[in-house]
């Protein structure tokens, strides 16, 4: 047995080694969807949780063959210190991608990120102080809201219906809050796949001018589309292009372990980013910019986009063709233009989160909607991704995952 001085040091020793962190952490949770993940990482299960790209689908061969390239014609370069705002030739590419989808956009109008996940928290830094409003959509992407609550922010959802955000509601909401920026994914939204129509998009721009609030326009999903026409992006609009930032990432078309994003914006603000991100890490990995500049020298990543959109929309089809079989009647589900997710709400009296661990002891997995509601949760949603498995891969996880209803 111990004695009373060796329970007591190890008591000391366990205290000191757990650090009083700071406030800010208390009101932040873990990511539920990165708790999934990890609960089934075990290869037999088919998991629909996570929003990952195919990995098969990866340009592996052009990937390395851009890194080959910079290595052997520049490498002292390549291996050094960058400047925070980003490689010269890689904002000269991305601002042609922008300007080709009608943004006419020039390379010192943007800020190369770790991810446009970091983008988001740079505005954030810059923009939000503890206790400002920002206005969200209701459900809304999962790692927002991680990001406005470690800034103190006042989230207030804004309700959504099957086309998304609803205007009226934002009027009336922003009539009523002084609100700092509204948040949303307009394309393929994460988590319901939604695509929030031209006319909504044009009433969100014309509220922000009233209102004076500033818009952040995420498109992660906006080049994986399988139906349809292409809707203009918010920050197109004139009445909100003063007041808008969009933000960009190569996760979904080139590959997410480049950790490569960007924010457009306009100069100020753009500024405000540029010495945040000097704070955070001084600048993005200078060789992953490189060979993504490369890459996009001497590849063509449109027709690898291409390619992609054809794998992803055969497997969107087969769960699309298996929901009704695999979810207990009543259920409702809608039918993306693109991206990676389906939205599915059971009928009443079915609680999507307790039932996932049951889902999971037939190895398969979804992501519980409750989570990414600001507002009142629906218990029946639920997230589920169609991307990282084949359509035969899909269609047997369905079959599994009917039985949770059994």
């Amino acid at each position: 047995m111990l004695s009373a001085a060796a329970t007591s040091a190890n008591a000391t020793a366990s205290s000191a080694s757990t650090p009083t962190t700071a406030s800010r952490l208390g009101n932040v949770a873990s990511s539920p969807v990165r708790e999934i993940l990890a609960l089934t990482a075990r290869p037999e299960v088919i998991s629909f949780a996570g929003g990952l790209p195919a990995p098969e689908l990866f340009d592996v061969a052009g990937i390395r063959a851009a890194y080959d390239r910079v290595l052997a014609e520049n490498p002292q370069q390549a291996l050094q210190y960058s400047t925070t705002e980003g490689d010269p030739e890689l904002r000269t590419a991305i601002a042609a991608r922008l300007a080709a989808r009608e943004l006419p956009t020039d390379p010192e109008d943007l800020l190369v990120t770790t991810g446009s996940q970091q983008a988001l928290t740079l505005l954030t830094t810059a923009l939000v102080e503890p206790g400002d409003v920002v206005l969200v959509e209701d459900p809304c992407y999962l790692a927002a809201l991680q990001t406005f609550a470690f800034a103190g922010a006042r989230v207030v959802p804004v309700p959504t219906d099957d086309q998304g955000l609803v205007p009226a509601a934002l009027e009336e909401i922003a009539a009523r809050e002084k609100a700092t920026l509204l948040y949303l994914v307009p394309t393929f939204q994460n988590p319901t796949g939604r695509t929030l129509p031209a006319e909504r998009r044009a009433a969100v721009a014309e509220a922000a001018a009233r209102h004076g609030f500033w818009i952040v326009e995420d498109d992660p999903y906006g080049e994986l589309r399988y139906d349809g026409e292409r809707v203009p992006w918010i920050a197109a609009d004139p009445a909100a292009a003063d007041r808008t930032v969009l933000l960009g990432s190569f996760s979904k078309v080139m590959a997410p372990g480049l950790r490569l994003g960007f924010l457009r914006a306009p100069a100020g603000l753009r500024r405000a980013c540029v010495i945040a991100k000097q704070a955070a890490d001084l600048h993005t990995s200078t060789i992953d910019q490189a060979a993504a500049a490369r890459y996009l020298r001497d590849s063509d990543l449109d027709a690898h986009v291409a390619v992609m959109r054809a794998a992803y929309q055969e497997r969107r089809d087969a769960m699309l063709d298996g929901l009704a079989a695999a979810l207990p009647d009543g259920s409702r589900w809608n039918r993306p233009d693109g991206g990676m997710f389906i939205w599915a709400t059971l009928p009443e009296g079915h609680d999507a989160t307790a039932l996932l661990k049951t889902a999971i002891g037939h190895e398969v997995a979804y992501v519980p909607g409750a989570p990414f509601f600001c507002g009142e949760p629906d218990p029946g949603a639920m997230r589920l991704s169609f991307t990282t498995h084949s359509a035969e891969e899909i269609r047997e996880g369905l079959r599994r995952l009917a039985k949770t209803f059994a």
